[in-house]
């Protein structure tokens, strides 16, 4: 064995055991997480890595910095190869990957390796100047505590730079030196290779020795620019290198499972912490979230509390879980690296002892997380959307809330009316139970009891929900869709005083005990009525009672009331006049509706069936991207204290759209930006989709 080759096994061994060390030590952290099964239906989490990993589909909604990105991604997997290759070259001089393939694959290899480095190289490069000159506002870091690493960023894209250089600096001057069998090498898929070499040559030919030396350095460059890159990912920002597609794998964030449902708590286990006050009482993968964040800013970007000037950045979420747990899993990790950890800190804090108590005794709840932060949420899931590595930001957002709520009852002094609403009333609101179903006096609606008495049973129930039962403006929209319902002859009927709150706002708000006692209420009145399928025009009610109530037994068809009004128009059932005026309509989609549950087109569809001669104009951010009304994760009932509100932004969207009418297709959207018209001093009407269509209904079929 040559000494070269002595050199190299050496380093190798001792790069590849550091690096063996330090992801043993991050699985070892990830073990104090809680349990959390991810293994289940493994063809959608296949499809997710797929589509969202290798293909790079939710990057790549970002174009200028997708597309480089994606490109650096997808030249490191053919580049990779060409690695692999040169580690075995360490140990075995002679190995030469494209001498033992076939002359066409071995012309692919070889032009593949080049075509990348380059493309990895003009990447790389544009990826520089965006973080040096161009930098948008997502990679500055101007929120309070917002993490930002330029540096490290640069460091990491310049070692991507050199390697990729290092490739081409090995390849072009081994073309000027003997091959095999003593003479010239000859070009196989090597275009660019070829042209440096003839470069480098010029008029002044460099001599064999040169070029075989030269070829070497590029070649050692390269060799030992791996080793160090792959133990540089452990300890930097870029562990997303190593751990974003294991982390999109065992994601759930695109199924499988219900896609956007909060996870069911045992309220009746021995425990004294309820949700999560630090890293320990988070699962693995929220943990793993941690490793693979990219810091990239998508999510703080999307986020309408943050682009309206709160505290709450989804990006710092995260990253605060990483460095609590890197800061607190060497002390409670037998052997992970307390000891050096520990010596570390003797100067500073005087002993080990010391170091290791002011550690422990902080808490990733207040200490890294305020409560300003978490309660700034309005749960619509924007940041979760736009993640490239699907990290569900939601979910720690949604434990430390419950923390705060159910194990030290800290929250806003305005939800205290709410919480005892729901409590004692069945609504947020407190109104009277027995005066749900007044808005149907007259309308000749049977109620599931009336039914039951008759021997009769209701093709489909309409859940009216709280604010469809007691809002003044909300009561117009359950009007509306009910006398669409009687005009399509749809045998439905309401529970009327047997209807209340689900509970999908307590739990939103962290009051886990609260909802469980409301959905498990309402799940026995419904599995009482053997319902099985349940029409609303609450996207919450929608989503709460489809998506989470079978955690709890609660099995039904639930559609929301766009969808059933364009299969009703589709049919053909709703009896509608000709002709009309011209209306310009600009939609507001509602998060529980665009992005937990990809609704965006059937609403657009009802609309343009029932007015055909509408013109429908789209705001700034739409569908997918729509932004938040506001109302969500319990923000109905606490006041905007900080920065813009956020349906006054919204409003302004849409009312910069020219549109003479704002639709939406929820009651909390509908009071949001009604609001925000109102403060905007417009005119522009604010509509739902029932009220749009029911508006058009033949009179004497509306009047029947």
């Amino acid at each position: 064995m040559s000494v070269s080759q002595l050199v190299y096994a050496l380093l190798f061994t001792l790069a590849m055991g550091f690096f063996a060390f330090s992801a043993r030590r991050l699985v070892a952290f990830l073990r104090l997480g809680r349990p959390d099964p991810r293994l289940d239906d493994v063809g959608t989490r296949l499809r997710n890595l797929g589509l969202i990993g290798f293909a790079q589909t939710k990057i790549l909604r970002e174009r200028g910095a997708g597309i480089s990105h994606a490109l650096v991604f997808w030249g490191f997997l053919v580049v990779t190869v060409g690695t692999v290759e040169q580690m075995v070259q360490g140990f075995w001089p002679a190995f030469d990957l494209p001498h033992l393939l076939p002359s066409p694959l071995a012309f692919v290899f070889n032009l593949s390796q080049e075509i990348f480095s380059v493309g990895i190289l003009v990447a790389v490069s544009w990826l520089i100047w965006r973080r040096t000159v161009a930098t948008p506002k997502r990679l500055r870091g101007e929120g309070k505590g917002d993490p930002v690493h330029h540096g490290e960023a640069i460091l990491i894209l310049s070692i991507i730079a050199t390697l990729m250089l290092s490739i081409l600096v090995e390849s072009s001057f081994e073309l000027l030196t003997p091959g095999p069998d003593g003479g010239p090498r000859e070009p196989l898929g090597q275009p660019i290779a070829r042209w440096l070499s003839l470069f480098f040559v010029g008029s002044d030919p460099i001599t064999v020795p040169t070029a075989h030396l030269v070829s070497r350095i590029g070649w050692w460059t390269h060799a030992v620019l791996v080793l160090v890159f792959l133990n540089l990912l452990p300890y930097s920002k870029h562990l997303h290198v190593l751990t974003s597609l294991i982390n999109t794998f065992f994601s759930n964030t695109s199924g499988p499972g219900p896609v956007g449902a909060m996870k069911p708590m045992d309220l009746e286990a021995e425990t004294d912490v309820y949700g999560a006050s630090d890293v320990e009482h988070l699962s693995w993968k929220n943990l793993l979230d941690g490793y693979s964040c990219t810091e990239c800013g998508r999510c703080t970007a999307a986020c309408p509390a943050n682009t309206t000037g709160k505290m709450l950045s989804p990006r710092k979420i995260v990253v605060n879980v990483r460095q609590r747990l890197l800061e607190k899993a060497p002390l409670l990790v037998p052997g992970a690296d307390a000891a050096r950890r520990g010596a570390a800190e003797q100067a500073a804090a005087g002993t080990v002892a010391d170091a290791a108590a002011k550690v422990l005794g902080k808490k990733l709840l207040d200490d890294y997380i305020t409560e300003e932060e978490l309660w700034a949420c309005t749960s619509c899931r924007a940041c979760v959307y736009e993640c490239p590595v699907s990290i569900d930001q939601l979910e720690v957002i949604n434990e430390l809330r419950r923390n705060l709520v159910l194990t030290e009852s800290r929250f806003p002094e305005e939800l205290m009316p709410a919480f005892e609403g729901l409590e004692q009333k069945g609504n947020p609101w407190s109104f009277a139970p027995a005066d749900r179903g007044a808005w149907a006096e007259g309308m000749d609606i049977p109620t599931m009891a009336e039914l039951q008495a008759r021997g009769e049973k209701a093709d489909v129930l309409f859940w009216v929900g709280c604010m469809g039962s007691f809002d003044e403006r909300a009561k117009k929209i359950t009007v509306a869709f009910a006398r669409i319902l009687k005009a399509a002859d749809v045998r439905f009927a309401i529970l009327g005083q047997e209807e209340a709150c689900h509970g999908d706002p307590a739990r939103r708000m962290g009051n886990e005990y609260l909802y469980q006692v409301l959905a498990k209420g309402a799940i026995e009145v419904l599995n009482g009525y053997e319902v099985k399928t349940i029409v609303t025009h609450c996207p919450h009610c929608f989503h709460q009672m489809g998506t989470e109530f079978p955690q709890f037994g609660g099995h039904y068809e639930v559609i929301h009331h766009s969808e059933y009004l364009e299969r009703l128009l589709a049919d053909g059932r709703v009896p509608l006049e000709q002709g009309g005026d011209k209306l310009v309509v600009a939609y507001h989609d509602s998060c529980y509706l665009g992005r937990y549950h990809e609704i965006t087109e059937q609403p657009r569809a009802a609309l343009k069936r029932a007015l055909p001669v509408m013109t429908l104009v789209e705001p700034a951010r739409t569908k997918s991207r729509g932004l938040c009304c506001g109302a969500g994760g319990g923000r109905m009932w606490m006041e905007e204290k900080d920065g813009k509100r956020i349906n006054v932004e919204r409003t302004e969207e849409l009312l910069a759209t020219g549109a003479d009418t704002i639709a939406v297709a929820c009651p909390f959207c509908m009071t949001m930006i009604s609001d925000g018209v109102t403060a905007k001093s417009a005119a522009t009407p604010v509509m739902d989709l029932s009220e749009l269509v029911a508006a058009r209904l033949r009179e004497p079929t509306a009047a029947s």
